[in-house]
């Protein structure tokens, strides 16, 4: 079948978007299916294009690793600010959509959030192909930039809100990548028949216990010290602020064993680096900046435990990271400061401890439990590994995908995934 995906976000991009989209449609690929992703230039989170790629109104095209990806102009803009990063989300719909116009008429569409314009792009798309749409849902906007005060114009708002309810009418199906995501869309529009849960996963090769990687820990002075890491975006949604109240906490117990190691970039990161070196806490949080995808493996392996956080806030009980699954396949043991399904999995698992979002006393009470019990850390790590490979190996979720979009096409599922199929089935997980 032929599948045209439209995703804000591609590698070399190393986002959970980015990621999410590439690992499935290279196993659609792999699969037989010709597959083609229109995405813009990487340039995530700064805004600037990387090197070997150019931002330019003639779309270029590449394959990578059987997929066709075409890239198209937009409006260039950092993860920070408002008004820019809408103007940006705004070229890539227009531009995605013009460039959609001209490929070859697809068996089905696929349309990714976030962000919500991408979305929109595919229903737009799927109207002039006369094509189904398969909308994937990874975030609930705008409810979530109202939730971290990014817009607080309430008649902007109001009129987001109603174009959201529209796009989730006009998909023939909506993937949700978590229970809690699926809820919030039900809320808002009645249509349970038409919703199905396939959540995050990770690649079980890529990602396997390994010893720490010592050039790392050398580089960022880590020797010998217990390394308490967060890996990815660090945003306001983030409330990362609660590292360095954490840190100062330890210092003060005399806790120099401990550290923080935060690992990407973000809106809040020269904030909050600018913070830790005036609290006196800079040589006890770490910031690596943004490192590339394939230094997640060594980057996890060399850590004692992973801190997974979101400020608390009703909505983000529903949002379930896909950094947990590859923290867990690395055999780490996770300090889980989110609330919803993803603190259930984590519990269910026996995958790490929870914190209370937001309050550096727990972060603290659960980072010494950890570094002080060893063996305790490390049992947690091997439970982890072993319930992320029976519950969410993502060559078992991209056939689920891959059987529900020849469903949605009206095509027959392939034989050796079609006992797989979870059309219309909103409780599976």
């Amino acid at each position: 079948m032929r599948i045209l995906f439209l995703s804000h976000y591609f590698p070399p991009e190393v986002n959970a978007p980015a990621t999410r989209t590439f690992e499935h449609c290279v196993r659609w690929a792999q699969a037989g299916h010709d597959v083609t992703v229109v995405t813009c230039a990487p340039n995530c989170p700064d805004g600037v294009v990387y090197e070997g790629y150019r931002n330019r109104l003639r779309r270029q095209v590449e394959m990578i690793e059987g997929v066709r990806v075409v890239r198209v102009w937009t409006h260039l803009a950092p993860n920070a600010g408002t008004l820019r990063r809408i103007a940006n989300f705004l070229s890539y719909m227009v531009c995605a959509v013009l460039a959609s116009i001209r490929l070859r008429r697809p068996d089905v569409v696929v349309a990714t959030s976030p962000q919500f314009f991408c979305g929109w792009a595919g229903v737009l798309v799927s109207w002039l192909k006369w094509r189904p749409l398969v909308l994937e849902i990874r975030d609930i906007w705008p409810e979530s930039i109202r939730a971290v005060g990014a817009m607080r114009n309430r008649p902007l708002l109001w009129v987001l809100e109603r174009l959201e309810r529209w796009m989730y009418r006009s998909a023939r199906h909506i993937v949700a990548v978590g229970n809690g995501y699926r809820d919030k869309v039900l809320e808002k529009v009645d249509i349970p028949e038409r919703i199905s849960v396939i959540t995050n996963g990770v690649d079980l090769q890529q990602f396997t216990p390994a010893e720490p990687d010592s050039r790392f820990l050398r580089r960022w002075n880590l020797e010998g010290k217990f390394v308490c890491s967060y890996i990815g975006t660090i945003g306001m949604a983030h409330g990362l602020e609660v590292v360095l109240a954490a840190a100062n906490l330890l210092k003060q117990k005399g806790r120099d064993d401990i550290r923080f190691c935060l690992v990407g970039d973000g809106a809040s990161r020269e904030r909050l680096q600018e913070q830790a070196e005036q609290d006196g806490v800079a040589e006890m949080v770490v910031f690596t900046g943004r490192q590339p995808k394939e230094q997640m493996p060594p980057i996890l392996a060399s850590s004692g435990a992973c801190l997974i956080h979101l400020k608390k806030c009703e909505l983000f009980g529903t949002v379930l990271p896909s950094k947990i699954f590859e923290t867990m396949a690395m055999g780490r043991p996770i300090i889980m400061g989110v609330g919803g399904e993803a603190r259930d999995i984590v519990i269910a698992a026996g995958a790490g401890l929870p914190m209370e979002p937001d309050s550096a006393e727990s972060l603290v009470a659960t980072v010494e439990r950890l570094a002080d019990d060893p063996a305790f850390a490390t049992d947690r790590g091997q439970q982890a590994r072993q319930y992320v490979a029976e519950h969410f190996n993502r060559d078992a979720l991209a056939a689920r995908f891959l059987t529900l979009l020849h469903e949605v096409g009206g095509m027959e599922p392939p034989p050796a995934v079609a006992e797989t199929s979870t059309f219309g089935d909103s409780s599976r997980l």
